[in-house]
């Protein structure tokens, strides 16, 4: 069974969304021919927003490719949004349900069937206060190995000040931003394609926690440092690490001190006994 979509869904989509993206954004796209034309392929980008996978939609769109996402099985569930999703082809991920592994087998077939596939590696918007890559999850690189498609990596950067993300950190540059939608003044939506990560010392190796890691922070150094051709800036030499600082936030956080109890009502009998 192929990969399963309607060239009619597709089609209404560009056509509807693509105007409606040019009118919207500014675009400073680099690196286009780095996004191969045919054959399965991943895109691994960094997420900084709610807004930029319409971003990076557009940008691999005008690279020759129709986007496929992962989305929340849930959205599936909702009028229109749900027919949208099904007809064009993207893929249910079902959370905390023993079936969730057909979001990955799916995704293998699509792969195997020629689509271009959209990964969020850090498996959420960053947490980091600067908006820099967080530390990846191995999906991506697990994909990667067991099918043998190229992985090409992606760095966006300005969809934070189209919309911030409403759960980011409220210091450094995350801190600073204003939450809400702000269309004007029109924002520009910076992208860049790199060509393929090397995963070649990987090819044959055991699937491996330690296999899996080493692969996966490859492809997240790959992503950092075009976010940072993209800033002007060095990435942190140490990626942020979501779940460590939330571990560590709860080992720091005091203890929760007993509430006082209320005072006790003495007895008559000692109220007499003090003359009171």
């Amino acid at each position: 069974m192929s990969h399963g979509y309607s060239p009619r869904w597709r089609k209404l989509t560009i056509v509807i969304l693509r105007p409606l993206l040019f009118g919207l954004l500014r675009r400073d796209w680099r690196g286009r021919g780095n996004v191969p034309g045919e054959g399965g392929v991943i895109i691994a980008a960094n997420h900084i927003s709610e807004a930029d996978p319409l971003a990076l939609a557009h940008f691999v769109y005008e690279s020759g490719r129709y986007p496929v996402y992962l989305a929340k099985s849930t959205l599936f569930d909702v009028k229109f949004i749900g027919s949208v999703l099904r007809g064009t082809g993207q893929i249910p991920v079902f959370r905390d349900r023993a079936d969730a592994a057909l979001a990955l087998e799916a995704a293998e077939k699509a792969l195997v069937d020629g689509e271009c596939l959209m990964f969020y590696p850090e498996g959420s918007c960053t947490r980091d206060p600067e908006l820099w890559p967080m530390t990846g999850q191995t999906g991506v690189a697990r994909m990667a190995l067991a099918t043998g498609a190229k992985v090409v990596p992606v760095a966006s950067w300005g969809a934070h000040e189209l919309m911030p993300y409403k759960k980011g950190e409220q210091k450094g540059l995350a801190g600073s931003l204003k939450k809400g939608f702000h269309p004007l003044p029109r924002k520009t939506m910076r992208v860049i394609a790199g060509p393929p990560v090397d995963l070649s010392e990987y090819a044959g190796l055991p699937l491996s926690k330690e296999t899996l890691r080493a692969a996966t922070d490859d492809i997240m150094a790959a992503i950092a440092g075009l976010l940072g051709e993209l800033r002007g800036e060095e990435p942190p030499k140490e990626r942020y690490d979501h779940h460590l600082v939330l571990e560590e936030r709860r080992r720091a956080a005091p203890a929760a001190v007993p509430a006082p109890a209320d005072p006790v009502e003495p007895a008559p009998a000692a109220r007499k006994a003090d003359g009171s």
